[in-house]
């Protein structure tokens, strides 16, 4: 549908990525740190059958035409559950079914599958953000009532655009990560020296493991990983999905098979290989993107137990690598327990959030703020506890 909003403007509601220009979309979207609103990881998603109407992923995606050029877009989707989200709104859920309401279907603005820090209503530039935002916003609310959805809910949203979703009236709910940031690091052995030295000995002990193992760690960048890596990924996600995260495999081997070749030049892996077994597969595997000097951690797996493997592919070979090419930022995914004793301190991020009924958004608006002191005091002790040296502490 296409509603003629001002005589320069027109908005439309599209069900498919594929439905709008990748060249326009990613003129918005590739100026961006995070890679993960770029048509080509926002395409395969729905194309690999992974985030779709079927898996409970509507796309329903706002774009906003002047002149017929694409000036702003928002990637949507409405839900009818929240797996997938990372944000766990379950109270709000139990909320609403106390209050006699329907809770699904929601509409939510995020990358699915994927819990880090970026989301944000892609505005060209030299366009009035504010003005821009809020056109989005009154056609947000419109189709949600129309529609009879509960709410609208933006998660791991930018820094940067939270003061410009505030300003249109939602509330930010606190959350955090755990966050791994270059502190002017020129080694490894850099890193390793915000550590006591206690903790200092351990991470050398668990590297040794690996060693010990027969195991050699090999990262495989871009144009250069070997295209039959692509279908090994999904074996080794997939693995670590049926072992701990039953009904959490959410994406599809179509979609790592189809991220090359197209998007291979994002992509890092982190392999290790036995040197007991075939040289061109890896018994473990950590599948990362890096976009500018941003390393993303997404999946891991391994065919088989090998002692502290885990940690070396998913944390200090990655931290290795980064401090080697400049990375800045590594966020390392989902989960924490591992990560708070390995140098990566608990960051926050916020989900921004309106509901339609006016007892529910009375009561978000009376508690989020007690909700979020109650977050912030528990970021406060995780960082307190963290094993490094206190003057080297920087959040």
């Amino acid at each position: 549908m296409v509603q003629q909003v001002a005589p320069q403007y027109s908005l439309a509601w599209l069900h498919k990525m594929a439905e709008i220009p990748q060249t326009e979309w990613d003129a918005l979207a590739q100026p961006l740190a995070t890679p993960f609103l770029e048509w080509e990881w926002l395409n395969n998603l729905e194309t690999s059958g992974s985030a779709t109407a079927r898996t409970g992923w509507q796309p329903c995606h706002l774009t906003v035409w002047r002149d017929r050029q694409l000036i702003a877009a928002a990637p949507l989707y409405i839900k009818g559950h929240s797996y997938g989200e990372f944000v766990f709104d379950h109270q709000w859920a139990d909320l609403a079914y106390r209050l006699g309401l329907e809770y699904y279907p929601k509409l939510l603005g995020m990358t699915p599958f994927t819990p880090a820090v970026g989301y944000r209503f892609l505005i060209a530039p030299g366009e009035d953000e504010d003005f821009i935002t809020g056109m989005m916003v009154a056609e947000i609310d419109h189709f949600c009532s129309r529609n009879q959805l509960s709410g609208c809910n933006f998660l791991f949203v930018d820094p940067q655009w939270k003061p410009v979703i505030e300003r249109q009236g939602f509330q930010g709910w606190l959350h955090h990560s755990y966050i791994w940031g270059n502190q002017d690091f020129q080694t490894f052995e850099d890193y390793l020296k915000i550590f006591n030295s206690n903790q200092r000995k351990n991470i050398k002990r668990e590297r040794k493991s690996v060693d010990q193992a027969n195991l050699q760690m090999m990262v495989h960048e871009g144009a250069e990983i070997p295209h039959h890596l692509y279908p090994l990924i999904y074996r080794f996600y997939s693995s670590t999905c049926d072992k701990f995260y039953w009904g959490s495999k959410y994406l599809t081997r179509q979609f790592f098979e189809q991220l090359y070749p197209n998007y291979q030049e994002r992509v890092v892996l982190f392999a290790a290989y036995s040197g007991d077994r075939n040289p061109e597969k890896p018994v473990g595997l950590s599948f990362c993107l890096r976009k500018g000097d941003n390393l993303y951690g997404r999946y891991w797996g391994c065919l088989e137990q090998f002692d502290c493997l885990h940690f070396e592919a998913c944390y200090y070979r990655p931290v290795q690598w980064a401090i080697e090419q400049g990375i800045q930022m590594f966020d390392p995914g989902a989960g924490g327990r591992h990560k708070r004793r390995r140098g990566f301190p608990a960051t926050p991020n916020y989900s921004m959030h309106r509901f339609y009924d006016h007892r529910m958004a009375k009561i978000l608006k009376a508690y989020i703020g007690e909700i979020n002191d109650m977050e912030q005091q528990e970021m406060d002790a995780i960082n307190q506890d963290l094993p490094f040296t206190k003057k080297e502490i920087v959040f």
